[in-house]
């Protein structure tokens, strides 16, 4: 834990009920809410890469993250599958982000997303994927994700655009040669 109450750490059972309630916040209103059991075998599917973010010692954030090939992302009417992420692709696919409302703005969210961007790196993967939704693509866009609009995400939305963008090395800097 960080001096100012802020940590990241692994996902325990206890956090579900947690994480349901802001995902079910962040996305129901968009139609994308996957419901506990489906979240649970998304972050079953890779827990070193999916995350809690607490404030004083309490869940308000989270990102739930695995291994899928390029230009693949999950299917949001599925729960995960274990074999999806049995062949170790070198893309990690950011599935959730999500930092409670009353938090948001503060920071948290890239908190969130550096820590998982070096665990990224120090387990190998070249890229990192997302599904940008409800008109998100321009926040994707500053942080360095690049949109292939090619690619339609089906089950995410009118506006959802597919993104990715290399990874960050050891030394922190990004490994423009993925």
């Amino acid at each position: 834990m960080s001096g100012d109450g802020v940590g990241i750490r692994r996902i325990t059972d206890a956090d579900w009920d947690a994480i349901a309630a802001m995902e079910s916040r962040a996305y129901t209103e968009l139609g994308l809410s996957e419901g506990q059991a489906a979240l649970r075998a998304r972050a079953d599917a890779s827990p070193e890469t999916c995350f809690v973010l607490d404030v004083d010692a309490r869940p308000a954030g989270y990102v739930l993250a695995l291994p899928y090939p390029p230009f693949r992302y999950p299917d949001l009417e599925r729960a995960e599958e274990s074999s999806v992420s049995a062949h170790r692709p070198r893309n990690l696919h950011l599935h959730d982000i999500v930092v409670a409302e009353r938090l948001r703005g503060g920071g948290l969210g890239q908190r969130l997303l550096h820590h998982l961007t070096l665990t990224a790196g120090s387990r190998g993967f070249e890229r990192i994927s997302l599904i940008a939704v409800g008109r998100s693509e321009p926040f994707w866009t500053r942080r360095g994700f690049t949109a292939y609009p090619g690619i339609a995400p089906g089950g995410y939305g009118a506006n959802a655009v597919y993104m990715s963008r290399p990874q960050v090395r050891g030394d922190g800097r990004v490994d423009e040669t993925s």
